[in-house]
């Protein structure tokens, strides 16, 4: 995938002033940042453009501030952490975005080598609405731009979209690393391919089921959404989460992976119990005899089982979502198993693997193997848009 994209060491950045987009919507928590990842991942980029005395000038969104000035979102509590991420210095660039000839002439006269952060970006309507007028104000303010948030890539706004056709462009390090790291897990990936997708609902998953079936080898589904396809079948699912409105779908989808050679492989026991809390008593059940009145909260020892051969088999795994409640315990059990077996064969040169989605960075984290898999992503929802096959706005516009 590489070839298909204009890379950082494809631009001039000596003495340039470098438009980069950040994702800088990170985690805060009494007024410091609580989860500095997507800053630490902006680090090698920003470095690199120091390195040739340009001037990097950090574009990002933070929060929703719905296209109004709101000190409450706005980017400049962010540049401690930026500096501490990037031991350098970090200025603040404030802008409401309507008139930007203040910001221009404050990155004109920052020396060379400088790196600046400017006002929030949804500060504007225009950002939001991918406006070109708007995309033509933050033009003025560089020379090159450089898109280094693939977790904003999904979406066609202004900084992320618009302003890549006006300057010459090409995707950060951070960018690259995560695009050939997707390409390797479904673009062109190593076979067999095996699938891991978990999370408390189908009816968020239907596209990227479907999309799946016709990519990998296996798809294993946990969580909530296994019990509306085990529903589906006819198993009886006791109080469990189900969308029994879906079973139809969950059918569909089965019935495609039939036709498209994908092995589907579900729950064949489950740890239930009878309240929704942590060290709560529990019981194992196989999926032929369910409790009626119990809920299914992980998958049981065979299911492990079953998955981690699965895994065995597979050269590639590609994984969103966990398969249990794992943030309660024992409703860990499988989803940290699972883990714990993809990260050491991938330790093992056994296995590429790639995951990514809110909850699998998480419950990676969980199970202390989050820095054990070949990659994981931060991106969520571009995670999940890329998982189901839909163009990424972001991405398309760095294309060569």
């Amino acid at each position: 995938m590489s070839a298909t994209f204009k890379t950082l060491d494809e631009l001039d950045l000596t003495n340039k002033r470098v438009l980069l987009r950040a994702d800088l919507n990170v985690p805060m928590h009494d007024g410091e940042v609580s989860d500095a990842t997507r800053i630490e991942r902006l680090v090698p980029t920003i470095r690199e453009i120091v390195k040739h005395d340009g001037k990097a000038i950090l574009l990002s969104h933070f929060g929703r501030p719905k296209g109004k000035v709101d000190p409450e979102f706005s980017l400049e509590q962010v540049c401690a952490a930026v500096a501490d991420a990037t031991g350098h210095p970090v200025g603040f660039v404030a802008t409401d975005w309507t008139d930007v000839s203040a910001a221009k002439k404050a990155i004109d006269e920052a020396p060379a080598g400088s790196v600046l952060i400017m006002e929030n970006t949804r500060f504007h309507p225009g950002e939001e609405a991918n406006d070109a007028e708007l995309a033509q104000r933050m033009a003025s303010l560089g020379d090159v731009y450089v898109n280094d948030a693939f977790s904003a890539a999904h979406r066609a706004h202004a900084s992320t979209a618009a302003l890549a056709h006006l300057l010459p462009a090409a995707a950060g390090l951070g960018m690259q690393a995560e695009l050939e790291a997707l390409e390797a897990g479904l673009g062109k990936p190593k076979k067999p391919v095996v699938a891991i997708v978990g999370g408390a609902k189908v009816s968020s998953k239907i596209d990227l089921l479907e999309n799946l079936v016709t990519k990998v080898d296996g798809l294993v589904i946990g969580g909530g959404m296994a019990n509306t396809f085990l529903h589906a079948q006819g198993y009886g699912v006791g109080k469990s989460l189900c969308e029994k409105d879906l079973a139809e779908t969950a059918l569909r989808i089965m019935d495609k992976a039939i036709d498209s050679g994908c092995a589907i492989i579900l729950p064949i026991d489950a740890v239930m119990a009878w309240h929704f809390k942590a060290d709560t008593p529990t019981r194992l059940y196989g999926v032929d005899a369910m409790d009626n009145d119990a809920m299914m909260l992980d998958i049981g020892p065979s299911s492990i089982e079953r998955i981690l051969g699965a895994i065995d088999d597979a050269n590639t795994v590609v994984w969103n979502g966990p398969m249990g409640a794992f943030e309660m315990n024992p409703f860990d059990a499988g989803t940290v198993a699972i883990a714990k077996h993809v990260a050491k064969r991938t330790h093992d040169g056994k296995l590429i693997s790639v995951a990514g989605g809110g909850d699998t960075v998480s419950a990676l984290a969980h199970a202390g193997v989050k820095d054990d898999f070949t990659y994981v992503s931060t991106a969520g929802g571009a995670f999940l848009e890329w998982m189901e096959g839909k163009p990424l706005p972001g991405v398309d516009a760095l294309k060569k």
